[in-house]
């Protein structure tokens, strides 16, 4: 058997451990039995995390699979996957390990599977190092579900580091097959609206003050669009510890969404939090793409499975997505190109990532 194993490098490239999520989805959707070595070789705690391990579990039980070397701290794992399968799955990482990224290996599995799925992510909703849950909801989700298919997706409660806690719930369908994307028209910014929350033991003042610092950080730059930040101080039934963050997304003409995304942490100032989400929006909008630079990696693993050419125009190509994208035509039969844009302002550096999908067929319907 170990002679069919598609052999993975977790130490190359990015060397964290999207290699894993991209290489054990795609493992599970096409099959393939795999074997991951020098699992997050570039981190300063490399090995399996609690986060890692629970999504590996997770994919496990999604297709009965077998896996080898599942323990924390582990550098080797082998996967052999079985036959995805839909019902409801739980994964928790016990710890404030993202849950989003829980979502990210589990979802475009469950798409492929025979019948609606239902999963149980809990961990942190709002962590370092991962997209927010806020974040999740307000850009990925409408973005992704041009690729032909919904998700429903139920916060719970929310969890912050160190304890983590939260929960979400994620509903979903399985489809045919995805559609192509094309994003390549970015338009005009038409609104910027966004939360600045405090939950735990924080006053409302400091989510006034996150919003209010973005605010006018952006009207520097932009100073004749409504920007609406809202305040929010989470219930305490439905948070657990103490956590604070804020979210800013500007939407344009065209339907893109663009965002920048702080979190507040002991001992840095709130007006700072606020600063470097906007900062981080205003980026985002500088470059001409379409998406930001939390969602185009994200893409990847789509526009490899569906049918046809999806074409997205991006700022510089983060080394997320130039993981995402090796990994992807490793294992797939999809071909990517990244292309410097040709744009009227020379000012603008952006590119062209295309992709001819393999057009993976849901074999269960």
């Amino acid at each position: 058997m170990d002679g069919d194993r598609v052999e993975i490098d977790g130490g190359i490239m990015e060397g964290g451990g999207q290699i894993l999520r991209v290489s054990t989805a795609l493992s599970c959707l096409l099959g393939l039995p795999l074997r991951v070595r020098r699992i997050r070789a570039g981190r300063s705690q490399p090995g399996l995390r609690p986060q890692h391990l629970s999504g590996l579990e997770m994919i496990r039980d999604l297709c009965d699979g077998k896996l080898n070397g599942g323990e924390i701290g582990s550098t080797e794992i082998t996967f052999t996957p079985g036959k995805i399968k839909g019902g409801t799955h739980i994964a928790d990482t016990k710890t404030a390990g993202s849950v989003c990224l829980l979502m990210q290996v589990a979802m475009p599995c469950v798409l492929f599977a025979a019948s609606p799925s239902e999963l149980h992510l809990k961990g942190g909703t709002n962590a370092e190092m991962a997209p927010q849950i806020d974040y999740t909801v307000m850009v990925f989700k409408p973005i992704i579900e041009k690729f032909n298919f919904t998700f429903n997706c139920d916060i719970k409660r929310r969890g912050y580091y160190p304890k983590g806690g939260g929960e979400v719930v994620v509903q979903m369908s399985p489809v045919k097959e995805l559609s192509p994307i094309n994003l390549t028209e970015r338009g005009t910014v038409t609104k910027i609206y966004g939360r600045a929350f405090v939950a735990g033991a924080l006053p409302i003042k400091l989510a006034k003050d996150m919003s209010a610092a973005a605010v006018r950080c952006i009207r520097r730059e932009i100073r004749d669009l409504y920007i609406n930040i809202q305040p929010v101080r989470e219930p305490d039934d439905q948070a657990v510890g103490t956590g604070s963050g804020i979210i800013i997304v500007a939407e344009t003409s065209t339907g893109c969404l663009l965002a920048g995304s702080s979190l507040g942490k002991r001992g840095k100032n709130a007006d700072k939090v606020g600063i470097e989400a906007a900062e981080m929006l205003l980026q985002n909008l500088k470059h001409g793409g379409t998406v930001d630079d939390s969602l185009q990696d994200q893409l990847i693993i789509f526009m490899a499975l569906a049918k046809g050419v999806s074409r997205v125009k991006s700022g510089p190509i983060t080394l997320h997505t130039q993981t995402a994208i090796h990994f992807a035509e490793q294992l797939t039969k999809a071909k990517f190109t990244v292309t410097k844009s040709e744009e009227e302002d020379p000012g603008n550096d952006t590119y062209i990532i295309e992709c001819q999908g393999m057009g993976m067929i849901n074999s269960n319907l």
